[in-house]
C-alpha cells in the first residue's frame, strides 16, 4: 500500500497531505557545528515520509511502518521522553509548542527508508518531516532555518542528544545536485555544485552496520571537551580560534585531550574551506586527500572512529580510492568514499571481502547522490 492506503487504514480517514525529508551525507566538516563552524553535507535520497492529518484536540498520535501494532496515542499537554522512536516527532510538537506556535494535534502515519543508527541523519530526517507538516497544516509562516532550529531544539532538550544544527539543516534546506556550505553561527548558507557523475566520479556511502546513538554518554564527552577548550582559550567557540593561531592556542592547554579535540576542531574548519576552494576551482579530484586527512583527525585526536570505520577507509584507498573518511557522530555508522566509477566495483568487492576476512557481518555499500531536501509531495 502507498503511505496515504496506509494512513487511512490506521485511522478512518484520508491524509491532509504527504510530506517528505531526507537524510544526509556530510562530505567534510564533523563535529564542528556545535563549535559555530563550517560543514558541507548533501542530501541524500533516502527519506523519511509522513502522511499526516490536522487535529484540534490535542491529541497526537504516530505510527510507523517500522513498527508493528496500533498508534502511539499522546497528548501534547503532558508530552514526556519515552526513549522511543516517537521522541523525535513528538519533540518536534513540543518545541512548536514551546515556542509559542499553536499546533493542536496531528495524526501521522510515516515510512523511512534512512538507515538508522548509520550516521546518516535519520532522526533529522523525522523532525524535519514532523516540523514541515506542522508549519503547512497549521500555517504557521516559519521559514526552512527556523524549521531546522526548532528540530534541534527538540533533540536537543526533548530527546536529550546534544547534536549541532547541521543534520536537521541540511534535511531542510539542501538541493539536488549541490552540497550546502553552511556557517552553522549565523546560518548562513551557499549552495556548492556537485554533480561528480559528470566527472566520472562516485561517492560511496558505506554502512559498516555497527549502530550508534548520540544521546550515549561519548558524544557528550566530546562537545563538553570542546566548551572547555573554548572558555579555557577565552572564546565564545572554537570557532574563533584561526588555523594561523593554532600552535599558539596549543601552548596554552594543559589538559591533552583538550588539546586534541580543540587540534581536530580548528584544522576541520580548514579543511571545510580547502574542499570550497577545490570544488570552485573544479579541482575535484583533489578533494580525496583531504577527506582522508579528516579521518586521520576524527581517529587520532577526536577518537571516535572505531575498528570497522578504519577498516573501510584502509581497505578503500589501498584498493584505488581517491579518498575516504567516516561520517556523523562516530563510534559505528558509516564511511564515504570518493572513486572513479571505473574503479567503484573494485573498491566495493575489497571492502566486503576485507570484513569478511575479519569475521564481520557485510557492509552495506551505496551511491551517494545529491538530492533535495524536504518538501510537501501532495
Amino acid at each position: 500500500m502507498t503511505v496515504t492506503e496506509t494512513f487511512s487504514t490506521l485511522y478512518g480517514h484520508a491524509p491532509d497531505g504527504v510530506w517528505t525529508a531526507p537524510g544526509r551525507v556530510n562530505l567534510i566538516g564533523e563535529h564542528t557545528d556545535y563549535n559555530d563552524g563550517f560543514v558541507m553535507p548533501f542530501a541524500l535520497p533516502h527519506t523519511a515520509t509522513a502522511a499526516v492529518r490536522r487535529r484540534d484536540d490535542g491529541v497526537l498520535r504516530l505510527h510507523s511502518a517500522d513498527i508493528d501494532g496500533a498508534p502511539v496515542e499522546l497528548r501534547l499537554d503532558t508530552l514526556t521522553p519515552s526513549a522511543r522512536w516517537t521522541d523525535y516527532v513528538a519533540g518536534v510538537a513540543w518545541a512548536l509548542r514551546d515556542a509559542g506556535h499553536p499546533v493542536g494535534g496531528a495524526d501521522v502515519h510515516i515510512e523511512s527508508t534512512v538507515p538508522t543508527g548509520a550516521g546518516l541523519s535519520s532522526s533529522a530526517a523525522l523532525e524535519v518531516v514532523t516540523a514541515l507538516a506542522l508549519n503547512d497544516l497549521y500555517e504557521l509562516g516559519l521559514q526552512r532555518w527556523q524549521l531546522a532550529r526548532l528540530c534541534q531544539r527538540a533533540e536537543n532538550v526533548f530527546v536529550g542528544a546534544p547534536t549541532g544544527i547541521m543534520d536537521q539543516t541540511a534535511s531542510a534546506c539542501c538541493t539536488d545536485g549541490h552540497a550546502l556550505f553552511l556557517d552553522t553561527r549565523d546560518l548562513a548558507q551557499r549552495q556548492i555544485p556537485f554533480d561528480l557523475g559528470a566527472l566520472g566520479l562516485q561517492l560511496l556511502v558505506v554502512d559498516t552496520q555497527v549502530k550508534h546513538a548520540h544521546s550515549d554518554g561519548e558524544y557528550g564527552k566530546r562537545r563538553a571537551g570542546c566548551e572547555t577548550g573554548a572558555a579555557s582559550l577565552g572564546v565564545t567557540a572554537l570557532r574563533d580560534i584561526a588555523y594561523e593561531d593554532l600552535d599558539a592556542a596549543l601552548g596554552r592547554l594543559d589538559d591533552a585531550e583538550v588539546r586534541r579535540l580543540v587540534r581536530h576542531i580548528v584544522t576541520e574548519n580548514r579543511r571545510v574551506e580547502r574542499v570550497i576552494e577545490l570544488l570552485s576551482a573544479g579541482d575535484v579530484r583533489a578533494i580525496g586527500p583531504v577527506l582522508t586527512e579528516g579521518h586521520a583527525s576524527l581517529r587520532d585526536d577526536f577518537r571516535i572512529s572505531c575498528t570497522e570505520l578504519d577498516l573501510v577507509v584502509d581497505t578503500a584507498l589501498s584498493s584505488g580510492a581517491l579518498g575516504a573518511r567516516m561520517t556523523g557522530g562516530g563510534f559505528g555508522g558509516s564511511a564515504i568514499v570518493l572513486v572513479e566509477v571505473s574503479s567503484a566495483d573494485g573498491v566495493t568487492k575489497a571492502v566486503e571481502v576485507a570484513f569478511d576476512g575479519a569475521g564481520l557481518a557485510a557492509p552495506r555499500v551505496f551511491t551517494a547522490v545529491p538530492s533535495p531536501g524536504a518538501r510537501r509531495l501532495a
